[in-house]
Formats: structure tokens, sequence, C-alpha cells
């Protein structure tokens, strides 16, 4: 059974950090792009980052440059996203998500394969 299984958020400080990670299961790992999306209540789900563990290359939004770093232990078959310089428009649930065959930019919903179930991130101010 496919399973991409969520864990690390929570309640943060502005300026403070949280580790994202995604347990992935079910599905050959290197053939994926594996990251994250995330939303907000009444706005757009919206690619944040992700990585292909075949050659590691990876994905960032503009909005998460130089604060976020996404990293994939193919041993363990997870990926985690190290969060850093936090502040309130980060606040979101976080999805992992699995994408079959990125070719890169953008990282859109539209062709992700696997969804996690979520984990909630808050910053306050």
């Amino acid at each position: 059974e496919v399973q991409l299984v969520e864990s690390g958020g929570g309640l943060v400080q502005a300026g403070g950090s949280l580790r994202l990670s995604c347990a992935a299961s079910g599905f050959t790992f290197d053939d994926y792009a594996i990251g994250w999306f995330r939303q907000a209540p009444g706005k757009e789900r919206e690619g944040v980052s992700c990585i292909r563990s075949s050659d590691d290359s990876t994905y960032y939004a503009d909005s998460v440059k130089g604060r976020f770093t996404i990293s994939s232990d193919n041993a363990k078959n997870t990926v985690y996203l190290q969060m850093n310089s936090l502040n309130p428009e980060d606040t979101a649930v976080y999805y992992c998500a699995a994408v079959p065959q990125w070719l890169g930019p953008p990282f859109s919903d539209s062709i992700v394969a696997y969804w996690g179930q979520g984990t909630q991130v808050g910053v306050s101010s």
C-alpha cells in the first residue's frame, strides 16, 4: 500500500524552526520527486519544495528560498524539510506529495500521484 506519513508540525514563534519529515512506502522512491505543498485557510495550495532523489535536484518556491532546506535519506525512504526563520506567513497545513518523473519547475499539484495526510504548522507573531 502506498503511504506518505508526515510528522514534525507544531507551533513556534516567529524566527523559530521546525523540521518536517515524510516517510514513503509502497512505491519506488527513486522514481519520484518527493516534496511539500502547503495550504492556508482560504488560500490556494502552493508548492513549497521538492527533491528528486535520483539526482538530488531540488526546487524551492521564491517565498522560502534561503530559509527552507529539503533533503532526502534514500536508505530510509524519507524526505526532510528544515524550516528556519519562520514567519506567520508560513502558517499552513503542509502536505507531503510524490510526483512521478518530475521534469523540473513548477512543482504543481496537478501532477501529484500520492498525497500525505497533512501536518499543521503554526507561527505566531
